[in-house]
């Protein structure tokens, strides 16, 4: 196993600065297009998209995302961790200008899923230099302070966004993604060091295939039943059957190969398969919650952009506010009596959705955003943590990839389901207030409030409009109600594996200061008890990827 090599601690600090700015792209790109989705579906000021297209424009990025990072680590281990970096921020900027200037949604959809294959490799490789360029108690803390990046942009993007369609056409939001991948690409190329692995890890064309294949019919499948408001029809039910089956194929394919990309042993444990699965569910829910409350706060509420955007900070300040006090808490309690009462509250704070009207006082809207985002920043940052921490060394990487599959999985049936169910309590609630309106007006009109408020306004008639708002916000509360369950689902799952186990090392939920290593330390023993002879067929050899977990064996590249 070799050391990372003693670079001079300024250029550690740029280098830092630099990956930090990789990162904040990703994020602000994510909540920039949700504060742009209303626009989006304008048909004067957008691209006139209906649901089920912005379900695809959020959805095919986090597909591509999430299938294809596990495979970016291998690429990395080949050529090079920088190499791969360079290559991701080409490929983002890239297919942002190509989403800038689309000219239609269908487009929009594919630029998107083409700026998930630019994060895809931009990610794993972004914590690889992370890993490499820091050693021992240093190596913490940068990753720490990188961490901040994400409440960055979880705060700066929607604001942004506002800033942007107030004053350009809805193509800057992508486009002002190109002066940062510009600015990242200096730095990147004058600064950091191409290391990579000595052992290069095969890659995983068929994992790779299985994995978007299986995934793409499901989504399909489930957000074509939002556009046909039924579920028993061939096109609805043969998709996610088909997507099921390829998804257990997948499964099967990597648990008989030698040294998987992504590793289903690993969530036969309890503790990190029940926390995988946990985190997963709340990915599913937050994405949802974020959806609704895009078309919320712009569609039903009437404001403006930049008003949507700054309504949204406080979420983004309980985030950042909640990882930061959940950690501190962990080490004063435990994992399990920290996390899983902070999911259930994230998970009453997204029901409560369905208390929300035309005229709930903004400033209960606030309390209710930062109360959701202080729970969920609670659960994710120190179950992901503990997570990785469950697991030997060499088995890092591995584990990483499949966290982190997860979790953008649970975002893309997020989408897809969300979307759904909102689609067909619209189109219900609606239905009866269409009986005397003339047949293009009634087909319009059933396809979405956005439409149906366009065509009221068009036609002059502002009974419609009112109509549409309450269609929606009866789809808003029905599917609040759905995605609560869900969360609460999460918060069981969690509470099952983060148990004591029975015996003298508990898990998570024995209680002490132990600090963060003593909660990892309490769920490795427990993974290592339940797990030991779960992972059999895997060699001990295996190499944490470099893009994913701890350098363990790599070098520097030319």
């Amino acid at each position: 196993m070799t050391d990372s090599p003693a670079l001079p601690k300024s250029r550690q600090q740029l280098i830092l600065a630099v990956l930090m700015l990789c990162s904040l792209l990703i994020w602000l790109d994510n909540t920039i297009l949700s504060t742009a989705l209303e626009t989006l579906a304008d048909p004067v000021r957008g691209l006139d998209a209906g649901p089920a297209a912005l379900q695809w424009a959020t959805g095919s990025y986090t597909l591509t995302f999430a299938t294809l990072m596990f495979t970016a680590g291998a690429l990395g281990d080949r050529f090079g961790h920088r190499t791969v970096l360079v290559g991701g921020l080409v490929v983002f900027a890239g297919s942002s200008v190509w989403a800038a200037y689309a000219g239609d949604a269908g487009q929009l959809v594919a630029a998107r899923a083409a700026m998930g294959v630019g994060s895809a490799l931009i990610m794993p490789a972004n914590l690889a230099l992370l890993m490499w360029t820091f050693t021992g108690p240093a190596r913490t803390t940068a990753i720490a302070v990188s961490s901040a990046a994400t409440g960055v942009g979880m705060a700066a993007g929607p604001v942004l966004a506002g800033v942007l369609l107030e004053h350009f056409w809805w193509g800057s939001v992508f486009l002002v993604n190109v002066p940062v991948v510009a600015l990242a690409l200096a730095g990147v190329v004058l600064l950091v060091p191409n290391f990579r692995s000595p052992t290069r890890r095969p890659l995983d064309p068929a994992g790779m295939l299985l994995s978007i294949s299986g995934l793409s019919a499901l989504a399909y499948g489930l957000i074509r039943a939002g556009q046909v408001a039924a579920w028993g029809r061939a096109d609805v039910w043969a998709p996610i059957a088909l997507g099921m089956v390829l998804l257990a194929v997948f499964v099967r394919v990597e648990l008989r190969v030698e040294a998987p990309s992504f590793d289903p042993r690993l969530l036969a444990r309890r503790a990190f398969g029940g926390g995988n699965a946990a985190l997963g569910l709340l990915l599913f829910a937050v994405t949802a919650a974020t959806f609704y409350q895009a078309f919320y706060l712009q569609g039903a509420r009437g404001y403006t952009p930049m008003e949507a955007g700054l309504a949204g900070l406080p979420t983004a300040v309980g985030a950042t506010l909640g990882a930061t006090v959940g950690a501190r808490l962990v080490r004063r309690w435990s994992l399990l009596l920290v996390t899983a009462p902070a999911l259930t509250a994230a998970a009453l704070t997204m029901g409560a959705y369905g208390l929300l009207g035309p005229r709930t006082p903004l400033g209960w809207i606030e309390v209710l955003l930062f109360c959701q985002g202080l729970a969920v920043g609670t659960v994710i940052g120190p179950v992901s943590a503990a997570l990785i921490g469950s697991l030997p060394l060499e088995r890092a990487g591995a584990g990483s990839a499949v966290t982190n599959t997860v979790r953008q999985t649970g975002s893309v049936i997020g989408i897809a389901v969300g979307g759904t169910i909102m689609s067909i309590a619209y189109q219900r609630a609606i239905t009866p207030s269409l009986g005397e309106v003339p047949g293009p007006v009634r087909e319009q009109a059933r396809v979405s409030a956005e439409q149906a408020r366009h065509v009221a306004a068009a036609t002059h008639r502002p009974a419609l409009a009112h109509a549409a708002d309450d269609a929606f916000l009866h789809a808003m509360h029905v599917g609040a109600v759905w995605i609560m369950l869900v969360a609460l689902l999460g918060a069981a799952v969690l509470a099952f594996a983060l148990r004591p186990a029975a015996g003298p090392a508990g898990l998570a939920g024995s209680t002490g200061s132990a600090g963060s290593a003593g909660s990892a330390g309490l769920e490795r023993r427990a993974a290592r008890e339940e797990g030991a002879g779960a992972g059999e067929g895997t060699p001990a050899t295996e190499r944490a990827p470099a893009g994913e977990g701890a350098p363990a064996g790599e070098a520097i590249g030319p």
